[in-house]
């Protein structure tokens, strides 16, 4: 018996040297972490933090998409697919007043209930691109005359539509910028469904401050806004755009 445990405890000796010649290689932590990161981008899986409109001033310019992420952009200037078939725009960007902001979120959370939401083709326009669309097309029933300026330059004028929760545009009868009666408020000689669309679209904006112009059915203009001065400022145009 006594041989026998010698026997045993030889074998257990002889078996933790083997163990001991060839170590486990010491794992660095810095190392895992840094080959995690790089494998997948911690920028990548942070969503950005929206914005607060909370004690900004009403007549600051702001970024739109920076305090909603429930709004849809075409921003139809910042390409060739306007009726002035030329760019005005470096980039595209949706900016307004402080004021215009909050009341477009408050309607498109209303929009939202009833399954849709709200797309832009035009938001702030400044008095400079105003000059540009007017040397272009000098017309005053398609482009306010840049000395008296629009409402779009005050930052309180929109030009929109509406599409589903999955993006698809509702039906208004025409295109944006379409110059002609069937665009018109007051032309009811459209299908039901059409009437419909506008009816929502101009009955919530009526709702939360903003009026309608008779012969376009995507323009919005804030009323609060009339009064505000015409404004230049110049938004920075990013690499990605």
């Amino acid at each position: 018996m006594r041989l026998s445990f010698l026997i045993v405890f030889c074998f257990l000796i002889s078996c933790k040297e083997k163990v001991n010649e060839k170590q486990v290689p010491e794992i660095s932590l810095n190392k895992v972490i840094d080959t995690v990161v790089k494998s997948k981008p911690i920028t990548k899986v942070i969503e950005t933090r929206l914005k607060s409109l909370e004690d900004i001033p009403d007549s600051t310019f702001v970024r739109l998409a920076d305090y909603s992420k429930d709004f849809v952009y075409d921003m139809r200037y910042a390409t060739e697919n306007n009726f002035l078939k030329a760019k005005v725009y470096n980039c595209a960007e949706c900016y307004t007043r402080v004021k215009t902001a909050k009341a477009l979120i408050q309607a498109n959370a209303e929009f939202i209930k009833n399954g849709v939401k709200i797309k832009f083709f035009d938001c702030y326009r400044p008095n400079s691109v105003q000059y540009k669309m007017w040397k272009i097309v000098p017309n005053p029933q398609y482009v306010a005359n840049p000395v008296k300026g629009s409402i779009h330059n005050k930052g309180g004028a929109v030009d929109i539509t509406l599409v589903t929760l999955e993006g698809e545009e509702l039906d208004m009868g025409t295109d944006f910028d379409f110059f002609g009666k069937k665009a018109y408020h007051d032309n009811l000689n459209l299908p039901e469904n059409i009437l419909e669309n506008r009816k929502l679209l101009k009955e919530t904006m009526e709702k939360h401050g903003f009026w309608s112009i008779r012969t376009e059915w995507w323009h919005y203009n804030l009323g609060a806004a009339s009064n505000d001065k015409i404004a230049d400022f110049k938004w920075e145009c990013k690499e990605s755009n």
